[in-house]
């Protein structure tokens, strides 16, 4: 792994995630090389930018600079040469992953760091074509929007040199993100088997008539998303037990797995096209009533101003 310092990046994809990443990247001062196959791809993405960069928290560089700092390519391989690190968003598909990965691990040299910002598939199952170091190849996975929300997982498969982890651990760490490190592969990685476990039991709250599916997401926004964006579960529940988890754990531990048992009984069960049918039109009959384009720009408005106002008192702290 070279030492020297990460200034040009090179994007593969610039759908919804490689866009964010674009921004991000730009608004820290970074120059980034992007390429998409898709039509259209480059109007989209620079429209994405005159909308998006400015909305970076914290970012060093003013939005009318950014737009001057990427360049977008049909062919990235003139350019692979030059970068010192690359971040691909291409599709959620093994064969397709096989076969760039295999690519670039042979035309870009050996010391770059490639991270994939897969959501759901262990880079094992992809870099199984790669000769040159696969060992330079690890997730980055990203929490939607990569430009607002902090959160990156870095995920190395069992080959992942410990230099090349720690590496990208700093790299997504100077941007102002807060990287986890899962050492571990496993499907879906950290964030998305949270998310599924939530919606899971959201999903049969709202199907079985518990509750409404716009009071299933006011509990959330209202009540436990407002102290996990702070404290997370696991501190949440330590100060719920008067700063010991142990009492905690002793105090509701029945209480949890009687609620647990009720909860595998009423499993939402996603195999079910009835169920979903049905789910979809409850969910659609609340959403069809709302602006949902006021309903992103406010949150990530909030989510901003949220993330600026962590990342102050974080400086403050230290």
């Amino acid at each position: 792994m070279s030492s020297t310092p990460i200034k040009k990046v090179g994007v593969i994809g610039a759908g919804v995630i490689g866009a964010s990443w674009t921004a991000l990247f730009l608004a820290k001062g970074l120059k980034v090389i992007v390429t998409d196959p898709a039509p259209g791809a480059e109007a989209k993405l620079r429209d994405y930018l005159q909308e998006y960069c400015a909305a970076v928290p914290n970012a060093t560089v003013a939005p009318a600079a950014c737009l001057e700092n990427y360049k977008f390519v049909k062919d990235i391989d003139p350019y692979l040469e030059s970068l010192d690190l690359i971040q691909e968003n291409g599709p959620e598909r093994v064969d397709f992953k096989r076969r760039l990965f295999a690519h670039l691990d042979a035309k870009t040299p050996s010391h770059v760091l490639i991270a994939s910002s897969s959501s759901g598939l262990p880079s094992s199952q992809f870099i199984t074509e790669c000769t040159n170091n696969p060992g330079r190849i690890l997730i980055g996975h990203p929490f939607n929007p990569p430009h607002l929300v902090p959160l990156v997982e870095v995920v190395p498969h069992p080959g992942t040199s410990k230099e090349y982890v720690t590496a990208a651990y700093e790299f997504y760490q100077s941007l102002d993100k807060d990287p986890v490190v899962v050492k571990q592969e496993t499907p879906g990685f950290i964030a998305n088997r949270l998310q599924a476990a939530i919606c899971a039991e959201a999903y049969s709250l709202v199907s079985r008539g518990i509750v409404s599916a716009e009071d299933l997401d006011k509990t959330v926004t209202s009540g436990l998303g407002l102290r996990w964006a702070l404290t997370g579960p696991i501190m949440t529940n330590t100060l719920g037990g008067g700063g010991d988890f142990s009492h905690f754990m002793d105090h509701l531990g029945p209480a949890l797995q009687s609620w647990l048992d009720d909860m595998d009984q009423h499993r939402f069960d996603m195999g079910s096209q009835e169920k979903v049918e049905a789910l979809k039109r409850t969910v659609n009959d609340w959403v069809s009533q709302v602006d949902l384009k006021v309903v992103a720009g406010d949150r990530d408005a909030l989510l901003a101003n949220l993330v600026r106002d962590k990342l102050d008192h974080a400086r403050k702290s230290t």
